[in-house]
């Protein structure tokens, strides 16, 4: 199916067939029909495949089919991190770019006096984080009763990080005559009750992949390495030629800004994106990895599903994630929109438990690869041994594929948790 035959307006057909799009992605397929016929929507899919588009698309199309209410707050996205709100409202441009309407970001870390500037003009579409909002909500400067669209996307993210409770607060501002879209890329027991609480009973659930699975062109490889020897196997790895772009993982802030510190030390120019940043040094370390300007950028998992970019060579996984599904998004920034990817996940001795949760997880065991740098006391197992292993001197396999990198057809693939965003 193309998107002519999903009946989308002439403009937004317009607008995608300029960006190279042309064949809806699974998850955009089994959705957009189900919000044009004015359902509420449960979406499952995995990171990676176009959420965002699945819900920004018929939005769009239900506006251009209503334009009397122009400049009123019509359309409500939630998000968890400010990062993916950015992401949001820019696809919505994108996607818009031969409509009129006006979609704008509210969320914490910079000043709201610009913002409330903006909401005095008059916007069509609200991306915000859930704690910005509300406050603007309770000091009278945002206006939510015609919003006849709402979306919570990564339901899953903003339950894990306490958002719940602001989001039934700015929920209670809204009309019950509404339709309510639900977006994740997990389906754990607590979005149940979500979904009894602000869908309706008719709602349709759409899943497009495993819950909690891997993109298929992830290859994902594993060093058991001991703690102090990290760094060491880290600079050389990504000293290899066919590294091309890495987004590094750690599990906290400090641990972000000492392996930074590191790996400059080394002649590796690095970025560092955490919630003790500011947004503008936020939105500053992101501008220049995405230019190539840095090659490397440390984050925690502010980032993880909240960064969309593009031919995204690699993830690391510096320190193995606290949570399992937390490794799902991580290596979720790799391998989107079809293209290949390599995730990369370092482990010492205190965090073989959590890997065999991440491995039961996903129902696959990683492949080991041999190095310079062994966890000391542990001998691989025989049916674990690959064959395969890293020299420091020589690069190793390349993992790309140049005849599959073709991703035209694909659409909006993004992405998204991290620390609680204001």
């Amino acid at each position: 199916m193309t998107f002519t035959q999903l009946n989308l307006h002439e403009r937004l057909l317009r607008a995608l067939d300029e960006l190279g799009y042309e064949t809806p992605t699974p998850i955009q397929n089994d959705s957009i029909p189900h919000i044009l016929n004015k359902k509420d929507v449960l979406g499952c899919a995995q990171t990676g495949t176009g959420k965002t588009a699945a819900f920004a698309l018929p939005i769009l199309n239900f506006l251009l089919d209503d334009e009397k209410n122009y400049r009123k707050t019509r359309v409500l996205v939630l998000s968890p991190t400010r990062e993916l709100a950015i992401q949001i409202r820019d696809n919505f441009r994108q996607f818009g770019k031969y409509t009129h309407f006006k979609c704008s970001v509210i969320l914490g870390g910079v000043n709201q006096k610009s913002q409330i500037e903006v909401l005095k003009k008059g916007v069509d579409i609200i991306v915000a984080t859930p704690g910005r909002l509300l406050d603007l909500v309770n000091q009278g400067k945002v206006d939510l009763s015609n919003v006849d669209y709402l979306v919570l996307d990564e339901a899953d993210t903003m339950l894990d990080m306490g958002f719940i409770h602001d989001v039934r607060k700015i929920v209670n501002h809204l009309k019950k005559e509404r339709q309510t879209m639900l977006f994740s890329a997990t389906m754990p027991d607590a979005i149940i009750n979500l979904v009894k609480e602000f869908l309706k009973s008719d709602h349709v659930t759409v899943k497009t992949s495993a819950i909690s699975s891997a993109a298929p062109k992830i290859n994902q490889e594993l060093y058991y390495v001991d703690k102090n020897n990290k760094v060491n196997l880290l600079i050389d790895i990504l000293k290899k030629d066919d590294i091309k772009s890495t987004l590094v993982f750690t599990r906290t802030k400090h641990g972000a800004n000492k392996l930074s510190d590191n790996l400059s030390r080394s002649g590796i120019k690095t970025e560092v994106i955490h919630g003790n940043k500011s947004q503008n040094a936020r939105v500053l370390a992101l501008k220049n990895f995405k230019s190539g300007a840095s090659k490397v950028l440390i984050a925690t998992d502010i980032a993880a599903r909240g960064i969309d970019i593009n031919e995204l060579s690699h993830v690391v996984n510096f320190e193995m994630p606290d949570m399992p599904e937390t490794y799902v998004h991580r290596i979720g920034r790799t391998g989107r929109a079809g293209l290949e990817g390599t995730a990369i996940s370092f482990c010492d001795i205190d965090e073989k438990k959590g890997l065999s949760e991440i491995e039961r997880l996903i129902k696959q065991q990683l492949e080991v690869i041999n190095h310079a740098y062994p966890m000391q006391n542990f001998t691989l197992s025989p049916k674990k041994q690959t064959g395969r292993s890293f020299n420091r001197n020589t690069a190793s396999k390349k993992t790309s594929n140049p005849k599959n990198n073709n991703h035209k057809g694909y659409v909006g693939s993004r992405p998204r948790g991290g620390r609680r965003s204001k």
